[in-house]
């Protein structure tokens, strides 16, 4: 009876170990916003995206509209609430550059991928390995500009996922 309750605690104590590590996918965000016009503006995002539980804090160049978010260790964010804290603050996403680590990923054309709780499907990426921190770019509606957005419709016509606008899939290439 011991036993069972020793190995009972065991395997409690690995999955629990496996679950926290899941979440730790996402540590860099690298944001341009567009539509803006002063450093109030600026600081409308900032505000809106500091309120988010997951961040540990934000640098912003005023030059170029960038807002580096550095997320808490073992955070579960998902990119689609960073684009939706800039929305709500008045403005929107020119460009999100993620820092995502992965674990061995088989990184090919059209492929979905899972790391913790978010699916990225890759395109534009040449058959590889991914591990480790690596810098993707996120394609979908919301994460580029409208005229980008258009452009890359036609260029990813061939991915059959890129075109139904699915907000828990997101569209990736590694820089």
């Amino acid at each position: 009876m011991k036993i069972m309750n020793k190995q009972l605690i065991v395997i409690t104590l690995l999955l629990l170990v496996v679950n926290l590590k899941s979440y730790a996918q996402i540590s860099k965000v690298e944001i341009i916003a567009t539509g803006l016009t002063c450093s109030m503006c600026s600081n409308a995002i900032n505000k809106q995206l500091k309120s988010l539980k997951e961040v540990d804090s934000i640098s912003i160049d005023l030059n170029t509209n960038t807002f580096t978010v550095y997320l808490k260790k073992d955070n579960a964010l998902k990119p689609r609430v960073l684009k939706e804290g800039v929305e709500k603050a008045g403005f929107f996403v020119g460009s999100m550059v993620m820092t995502v680590a992965f674990d061995n990923v088989d990184a090919q054309e059209n492929k979905m991928v899972k790391v913790g709780e978010v699916n990225y499907v890759m395109v534009d990426s040449k058959a590889k390995t991914l591990n480790g921190e690596t810098k993707v770019q996120v394609l979908d509606k919301g994460f580029v500009t409208s005229k980008e957005f258009k452009k890359l419709l036609k260029s990813y016509s061939k991915v059959p996922t890129y075109a139904l606008e699915n907000e828990d899939d997101y569209h990736i290439k590694t820089l």
